[in-house]
C-alpha cells in the first residue's frame, strides 16, 4: 500500500490543497489500496479564502509517507520560523518524494532539502527562497531533482501532481489522471 500526504496549516492557498487532493484521489481509480490524507498541526486548519479542513492525521505521517506534498500560502512564512514545527519532519528524499507548489518551497528549503539545488516558487517568495542559498529558477513552472519537485502558479500542479504520480506508480496512471481534468478537445488537433 502506498501513501500520499497533504500537509495544511493556518492560511493555505486553498486550490493547491484541494487541486492536489483532487488529483491524488483519482489514482484510487486503478490503485484501491492508494491513500491520501490531508494533514496538519490541529484538527483543521483554515484557508487564506476562510474555510476550514479537517485534517485526518498529524504532520508525522510525513516521516513514512511514499509522497509528500507541501502546499503555499502566507502561513508558510510563519512556518519556517518555527524550529519545533520543523523539528517533526523527518524526510528523506532518497526514499520519499517531496513536492511543494509555490511557498511551499521554502518548508523544504526550512528542511535543508534544497541545499545546493534549483527549485522554483511564486515570485513574491523568490528572494525568500534565494536566502537558504538555492538558486530560484525564476522562469520555470516545474523544477525537479531526483524526488523533489518544486512548482509555481496553482494550476502547476497538475504537472508537479503528473510528475510525482509517474514517479511513484508510471507514466500510464499519470496520463490517465491528467487526461481525466484536461479540457476536452486540449491537444487534439480538429483538421477539415
Amino acid at each position: 500500500m502506498k501513501k500520499a500526504v497533504i500537509v495544511a496549516f493556518d492560511k493555505f492557498t486553498d486550490i493547491d490543497i484541494f487541486l492536489a487532493w483532487d488529483l491524488l484521489n483519482r489514482v484510487k481509480f486503478r490503485d484501491k489500496t492508494f491513500e491520501v490524507k490531508i494533514v496538519g498541526t490541529a484538527l483543521s486548519h483554515k484557508s487564506v479564502c476562510g474555510l476550514d479542513l479537517n485534517t485526518q492525521g498529524l504532520i508525522e505521517e510525513c516521516n513514512d509517507a511514499d509522497l509528500v506534498f507541501f502546499g503555499s500560502g502566507p502561513g508558510t512564512r510563519v512556518l519556517i520560523q518555527d524550529d519545533l514545527y520543523l523539528k517533526r519532519f523527518k524526510l528523506d528524499p532518497t526514499k520519499q518524494i517531496i513536492c511543494s507548489m509555490c511557498s511551499g518551497a521554502l518548508i523544504i528549503a526550512a528542511l535543508g532539502h534544497l541545499k545546493g539545488l534549483s527549485a522554483t516558487t511564486y515570485p513574491t517568495a523568490f528572494e525568500a527562497l534565494k536566502n537558504y542559498g538555492v538558486d530560484v529558477l525564476e522562469d520555470k513552472h516545474l523544477v525537479t531533482h531526483g524526488n523533489i519537485g518544486t512548482a509555481a502558479g496553482c494550476l502547476a500542479a497538475v504537472d508537479l501532481v503528473g510528475w510525482a504520480i509517474e514517479k511513484l506508480y508510471d507514466s500510464e496512471i499519470k496520463e490517465d489522471v491528467i487526461a481525466s481534468v484536461l479540457p476536452i478537445g486540449q491537444g487534439q488537433v480538429c483538421i477539415y
